[in-house]
């Protein structure tokens, strides 16, 4: 009688082809960015009207004048308003070819997909050119990505150079005070101030106990700063993390730094002239149904100094 061995058993591989393969209708996409300063700024919603650049007056303050005791007339103020301009220029769009093969075939979840994803990318594009805006803050160039008039985090004072591998530093309670104090001098108003920052500086905030300790964000119990990692308001500004700031190559090429926003709303203009649709149309000749998403929006920099780029590590 020959041996009984388990080398002779049926295994997956000796069964293979009686095993059925299962696709979940769920999709796993990549994960978004944080996409946050589009609701930061000043929103125009231009939406059905025609043109394309919006005018927007921009008035000096008055100043108070002495009434004369008597029989004088008051003193007149005289200004002639400038005007801040914002060309509607951008139309982005996000199109997928889907052929009636792979129509009929697969899972239909791959449409709520392609729904979201074409949302996803229109808003990306949206807050990506909000956040190119900021290295024209307090009269910076804009020409070659250098953020000339942008400061490092460490001091909140000293300018930003990309020369060789650059001088980005981490923000410290101090340059948050003196960027804070930039805008103070310019009588930005309090209100409606953000920081935007990327999750590196989240990290090093996060090691400060300034942003964390109770004393300083009034939260107990558990929406408490140390138990649930929110950053909260510092100093009176609400501060955000994204994961889309904008990213400056210094000149050694390989060394990248980030920069983050303080501003306040009226620092930055979106102007909506057509917000994100979507159509769907069939191309016989292709046998596919075209999805195509987009959109018409311009963007621009109403108040230079309401705002300004803080430069740190990456």
């Amino acid at each position: 009688m020959a041996a009984f061995s388990a080398a002779n058993a049926q295994t997956i591989t000796t069964q293979a082809n009686y095993i059925p393969e299962m696709w979940s209708d769920e999709i796993i996409g990549a994960f978004k960015a944080n996409l946050v300063l589009a609701n930061l700024v000043t929103k125009i919603m231009h939406n059905g009207k025609k043109g394309d650049t919006v005018h927007i007056p921009s008035q000096a303050r008055g100043s108070a004048s002495v009434k004369a005791a008597g029989n004088n007339a008051v003193t007149l103020i005289t200004d002639t308003a400038g005007v801040v301009d914002i060309a509607i220029n951008k139309h982005f769009e996000y199109s997928r070819l889907i052929e009636d093969m792979a129509e009929v075939q697969a899972l239909d979840s791959y449409r709520k997909f392609y729904t979201d994803d074409a949302g996803f990318a229109l808003a990306k594009q949206v807050d990506t050119d909000l956040h190119n805006l900021g290295e024209g803050l307090q009269s910076g160039a804009t020409t070659d990505d250098t953020y000339a008039a942008a400061v490092i985090g460490s001091d909140g004072a000293t300018t930003f150079l990309d020369a060789s591998t650059g001088n980005a530093a981490a923000i410290s309670d101090a340059g948050l005070r003196k960027v804070i104090q930039t805008l103070d001098d310019a009588d930005v108003p309090l209100s409606e101030r953000y920081l935007i920052i990327p999750p590196v500086e989240k990290k090093s905030l996060m090691g400060l106990s300034r942003f964390t300790e109770q004393a300083f964000v009034g939260e107990g119990g558990p929406s408490n700063t140390i138990r649930n990692g929110y950053l909260g308001d510092v100093y009176g500004v609400p501060i955000y993390v994204s994961t889309n700031v904008d990213s400056i190559t210094c000149d050694d090429t390989s060394t990248v730094v980030k920069s983050c926003l303080l501003l306040h709303r009226s620092a930055l203009g979106y102007v909506e002239q057509m917000g994100i649709r979507s159509q769907n149309q069939y191309m016989q000749e292709y046998l596919s149904d075209l999805f195509t998403a987009d959109t018409i929006y311009g963007v621009g920099e109403l108040r230079n100094d309401a705002g300004m780029a803080i430069i740190v590590p990456s």
